[in-house]
């Protein structure tokens, strides 16, 4: 037997995290499951989340999702009142959890959601221990990317030719 796949979302990406990368130093990176309401999941496989400022909370030994936004579609959700922004509990082991609680104590380190993704017809979050960059970092790494456009650039037009 084959598996039928279903037109549509190839990718399993639901929603990135781009400003992430460009505030943060990403040190490490950690998978988490995400406990979510039905209608949250009807509106996440038609593709209406965002991570845009959301951040992680840990705290009574848990983790929790905050400013995550998954838009209820107007299908779903007819009997329920669907809160967009609520708050998300996020499934970890202990150990990981006091990994991160461990790491985000310290000086200038914290928990960022980096990515919503499929994985086994479940929402997984990817959630990153970051620390801030400074101005001149964001430079660097802008000044950088240019550089290797450039060289790319450089290279093609070289083998063009």
């Amino acid at each position: 037997m084959s598996k039928k796949k279903k037109p549509g979302n190839a990718s399993n990406t639901i929603a990135l995290n781009k400003k992430a990368k460009h505030e943060y130093h990403i040190e490490e990176r950690f998978e988490a499951g995400l406990a979510l309401l039905g209608w949250e999941v009807k509106s996440l496989r038609a593709g209406k989340g965002q991570l845009t400022d959301a951040y992680v909370l840990l705290k009574d030994g848990e983790a929790w999702l905050l400013g995550a936004h998954i838009t209820p579609l107007n299908t779903a959700s007819t009997h329920v009142i669907a809160d967009p922004t609520r708050t998300r509990k996020l499934l970890l082991h202990a150990k990981e959890i006091a990994r991160i609680l461990g790491q985000v104590n310290q000086t200038g380190h914290t928990c960022i959601p980096l990515a919503l993704y499929w994985k086994n017809n479940r929402v997984k979050c990817e959630i990153a221990l970051v620390k801030g960059k400074k101005l001149f970092d964001k430079r660097a790494t802008e000044k950088e990317r240019d550089w290797n456009r450039q060289k790319q650039r450089i290279m093609r037009d070289a083998g063009a030719s």
